[in-house]
């Protein structure tokens, strides 16, 4: 990345057929957007609150998301997709501040989660080479320590735009999951993409196996959730994966988070589960979705999933502007900021309980009847919590950590 790129193209590619969605540009440090004719034409909302479709110039404010609208900034990696970024330029001799978001979104290209592509497109190739996961797994540790350049080009690739803190690699898997080959672009003839996480420093040897639990526990409870898998290691209790939902065979799907879509930072806690259904109705216009997302603050909130911030939900658009809620993702235990809830429960952020679920519920008018069997469907499946844990090995110690801070919120 020797120049700096000054203008970027975007388009939709939703593998059956691809258009144009408009120009970025950046003069005196401000970028500025324009749409397509085509796209307006079509009458496609990529970002219905954030960017709504308007002829013109859009110029976007700095803030929070670096000169991007939130849209865009959906398609840029970042926690550990942007330290193994920056640390490959600082070893090329480059200041990471001295990179534009425009230099950053072509080096995701035409390989980022969901279906928007950006031109230039100087991303990083990968190649087919089978993976070995704890051998990724030794890598990610030694960059995480600083120890390692050799191996940025690979974990660069293997990434793609994925985001969130914790090391994670994009991975095609076979059908009897046993052949796994990297998955950030053409997979090989009976592959699926799939996604797989790594401990991070902050994480115990089990983080794979309490999210994988959480995954079961989840779709016990109704929630809507892709398919899981605990890949086996040598050196851990299993590193848990997570079949891309942006992605259909050869179909892909226009991919924007809550945070994106509603120009919010995630970092703030400014958010409140009211906010996340009143979207959800509007977007999908669909009672079934919004009862999907219901279902993921129920659980969320009696699981002590604290980390529900706007960058955890996300909505996917077909090739026709249809949105749904997407399956749900990094669900696990945490504790919050300040060991609050990430998004609030009827403005209550510390101490949610089932009380404010049930008026969570009549709020968006939900059925009592229904309400009821769904904080019911919750509780009866998180309480499988010790015995599923056990089986796949998490520490005694987190077992009970979790099961009181459960026991604490049902009371």
């Amino acid at each position: 990345m020797s120049r700096s790129i000054r203008e970027v193209s975007v388009a939709l590619d939703f593998g059956t057929e691809s258009y144009p969605v408009g120009r970025m540009a950046m003069r005196n440090g401000v970028i500025y957007f324009e749409y397509d004719d085509a796209l307006i034409q079509k009458g496609i909302e990529i970002s219905p609150i954030g960017l709504p479709l308007q002829r013109g110039v859009v110029e976007f404010p700095r803030r929070p998301f670096e000169g991007l609208a939130g849209v865009f900034n959906d398609s840029l990696p970042d926690g550990w997709g942007r330290l193994l970024m920056d640390r490959l330029l600082r070893s090329q001799g480059i200041f990471p501040d001295s990179i534009s978001s425009l230099d950053r979104l072509a080096y995701v290209g035409s390989f980022g989660m969901g279906a928007l592509t950006y031109e230039p497109d100087i991303s990083v190739s990968d190649g087919q080479e089978f993976v070995d996961l704890d051998h990724l797994a030794t890598q990610t540790e030694e960059v995480i320590q600083g120890s390692s350049e050799e191996v940025l080009t690979e974990l660069i690739a293997l990434n793609g735009s994925s985001a969130g803190a914790r090391p994670k690699a994009l991975i095609a898997v076979d059908n009897d999951r046993r052949h796994i080959t990297s998955g950030a672009r053409e997979m090989p003839q009976g592959f699926e993409p799939w996604l797989v996480k790594f401990s991070n420093r902050q994480d115990g040897s089990d983080a794979g196996a309490i999210e994988y639990v959480y995954a079961l526990m989840a779709k016990e409870a109704g929630v809507a959730m892709p398919d899981v898998h605990l890949f086996s290691s040598q050196n851990t209790a299993g590193y848990f994966a997570v079949k891309r939902f942006d992605r259909d065979g050869n179909i892909k799907f226009h991919m924007s988070t809550v945070s994106g879509l509603l120009h919010s930072d995630f970092r703030i806690p400014s958010l409140d589960y009211e906010d996340l259904l009143n979207l959800t109705s509007m977007l999908t216009k669909d009672i079934r979705e919004v009862e999907k997302m219901y279902r993921l603050a129920v659980f969320n909130v009696l699981a002590h999933n604290r980390d529900d911030h706007g960058k955890n939900f996300s909505f996917l658009m077909d090739e026709k502007g249809g949105w749904r809620l997407a399956p749900a993702y990094d669900l696990t235990f945490s504790r919050g900021p300040n060991g609050e809830q990430s998004t609030m429960v009827m403005g209550e952020g510390k101490n949610p309980r089932i009380s404010h679920l049930l008026k969570l519920g009549d709020e968006i008018k939900l059925p009592k009847k229904l309400i009821a069997e769904i904080i019911d469907q919750t509780r009866a499946a998180l309480a499988t919590w010790p015995d599923l844990a056990k089986l796949h090995g998490v520490a005694t110690t987190n077992i009970k950590i979790v099961s009181r801070a459960m026991q604490e919120i049902a009371k």
